[in-house]
């Protein structure tokens, strides 16, 4: 259907009280479904919080999409970011989906009376919410980068408003799988978990029953049953999703790439001796970095103390009580120590902009993660900047590093094996020069985009076929 598209005030419902006064705000509307009429394809893009409320891997990438979209004349991309209550102050009375910070194209899902086990919102004018903005933007794609805060049920009611609209869902982790926190780590043993039963579920979380998990797990497929296509990040992912149960030929592997922070130019080392280490994520639990502070304990023993390691990151207040005590009691034991003696700084949270400073300081990042990481973003903005990887030998980061090519592999949570990598690190010559030689590029937005277009116009390109 052709001609130019008509526009309508935004639902009143949706507008924050705070400027409901103002003039109506307008989206444009295509007089049609589908994406036949309008040349711009309408994607909406819907995030699990926005990366300038609340860092993580899965929004920034969806942010780094929605980014990369804008700069195509063809496509038209809206995002939806959710916030779980940690910003109150944007919970106004009445306020359901509203606008973020003036910007154009990009809202606020503002989830509420949240179900974590079964994934689902019981708030009624929520959900009604949800519909109107759907049909009021009526989109060609609606790519969801996770259900946690919305609800995986939202799936089922985005094919039911919108039955012509292409649905894609994106694994960032493995939250659908375990109910253990989606890391697949047991908690009977903390080893990692090849595959979900009920029995090994109920192992993990005794307070429910084999029974529940089935059910849960039959929930999640009958939404999932409404996608047309699903993308992880890393092949590995695949196996653990079709073992599950979705069909291999839904998933496609789909990179998360980035902007170049470091605008193309390489840093040399930071030291003589490469002997400064940098640990860039969050500081919970599953990204390892206790394991980081146990090595150095065991070189400090040994009597090896020539190196320095720098801790980027935030969110400790959610990890749990024992490695929070660890890691806070070690970084007093350092404060408490004359500067010459210290071996690890904290530098905190830090943004995007701040990465180049940060990584200037270290020769090597390490990613200690003691569970399946995805793939590990920090991977790609060490290799923006010169800087090899030494990682946990499994999941995402172990598929993306070679090691001994580009960067190091070491025993996944094994303290005396990353101590054994870092004194190799700092006193074998040559080796810094020899993977730094043969690092990758870091996968750019325009890859990830490319792989995207491909999965959104797969519906089109079977019908042409058929």
């Amino acid at each position: 259907m052709s001609g130019a598209r008509k526009k309508k005030p935004f639902a009143k419902a949706l507008v924050p009280p705070a400027i409901a006064a103002a003039p109506p705000f307008e989206v444009p509307v295509p007089e049609g479904p589908g994406i036949e009429g309008p040349a711009r394809q309408r994607v909406l893009l819907v995030s699990l919080f926005h990366p300038e409320l609340t860092r993580g891997g899965a929004q920034q990438i969806c942010y780094e999409l929605f980014g990369e979209m804008k700069r195509h004349a063809d496509i038209e991309p809206i995002l939806l970011a959710s916030d779980d209550g940690t910003y109150p102050v944007l919970y106004k009375s009445g306020a359901r989906i509203t606008g973020f910070d003036g910007r154009e194209g990009e809202y606020m899902f503002l989830s509420r009376d949240y179900d974590h086990w079964w994934h689902k919102t019981s708030s009624r004018l929520l959900i009604e919410a949800f519909v109107e903005f759907l049909e009021t933007i009526r989109p060609d794609v609606v790519h969801f980068h996770h259900f946690l805060t919305f609800g995986i049920d939202l799936l089922t009611l985005t094919r039911r408003v919108l039955p012509e609209a292409r649905l894609v869902f994106t694994f960032h982790e493995f939250l659908a799988i375990c109910a253990a926190d989606g890391h697949m780590v047991r908690k009977t043993d903390r080893s990692l978990c090849m595959h979900a039963s009920p029995i090994r579920c109920h192992q993990c979380i005794p307070e429910r029953g084999p029974e529940q998990f089935l059910m849960r797990k039959m929930w999640f497929m009958r939404h999932f049953s409404v996608v047309d296509a699903f993308t992880c990040p890393s092949p590995f992912m695949v196996e653990h999703f079709t073992r599950w149960g979705i069909e291999a030929d839904k998933i496609t592997v789909v990179t998360n790439g980035q902007k170049d922070h470091s605008h193309g130019i390489k840093m040399g080392p930071a030291s003589a001796g490469h002997n400064r280490f940098g640990f860039f994520g969050q500081l919970v639990d599953v990204k390892g970095v206790q394991v980081i502070l146990r090595a150095v304990r065991i070189l400090r023993f040994e009597g090896f103390e020539d190196f320095v390691i720098e801790l980027n990151g935030e969110n400790l207040r959610y990890a749990s009580a024992a490695v929070r005590e660890e890691i806070e009691g070690f970084l007093q034991e350092e404060a408490a120590r004359s500067p010459e003696k210290r071996i690890v700084t904290y530098n905190g949270g830090y943004h995007v902009d701040q990465l180049r400073s940060r990584m200037s300081r270290v020769d090597w990042c390490i990613v200690p993660s003691i569970w399946w990481e995805s793939f590990g973003l920090v991977i790609s903005e060490a290799w923006m900047f010169g800087r090899p990887v030494i990682c946990s030998n499994v999941g995402g980061p172990a598929s993306r590093i070679r090691d001994d090519v580009d960067g190091l592999h070491f025993e996944i949570g094994n303290a005396g094996a990353l101590a054994a990598t870092i004194r190799r690190a700092c006193t074998e010559p040559g080796l810094w020069e020899r993977l730094t030689s043969a690092l990758p590029p870091a996968p750019s937005t325009a890859v990830m985009m490319a792989g995207y277009r491909s999965v959104y116009a797969r519906e089109k390109q079977m019908a042409a076929l058929a």
